[in-house]
């Protein structure tokens, strides 16, 4: 059981104060997108599915897909949100070729 509160007793608290500024956390950590990559080192342009396919093969195990389609969807969700292009076509666009089963995607 603690110790009973008094309201007569003297307790001596001691504070560090240091000066300065403090940075925003955005300015000081970089953003990293979900492939582990800084998002200003890939800058926007045209890629092929394989690519896609083996990024995604790489990337499996961190993501929460069940099936490798699934995970090469949300690679190619990133790859739409940083504006590349898969075989000159609109990222999203394949996404829809795959749930439309026109694109066929590896087993594994």
């Amino acid at each position: 059981m603690p110790p009973k509160f008094s309201p007569n007793k003297i307790k001596v608290i001691y504070l560090r104060f240091t000066s300065g500024e403090v940075s925003a956390a955005s300015a000081v950590v970089p953003k990293i997108d979900p492939l582990g990559l800084l998002q200003k080192s890939r800058p926007p342009g045209n890629t092929t599915f394989d690519e896609i396919v083996n990024i995604a093969q790489q990337v499996s195990h961190q993501l929460l897909a069940r099936e490798l389609s699934g995970t090469i969807k949300e690679t190619l969700g990133t790859a739409q949100s940083v504006g590349c292009n898969v075989d000159g076509c609109h990222s999203h666009d394949v996404i829809d070729d795959i749930n439309s089963s026109a694109v066929e995607c590896p087993a594994s």
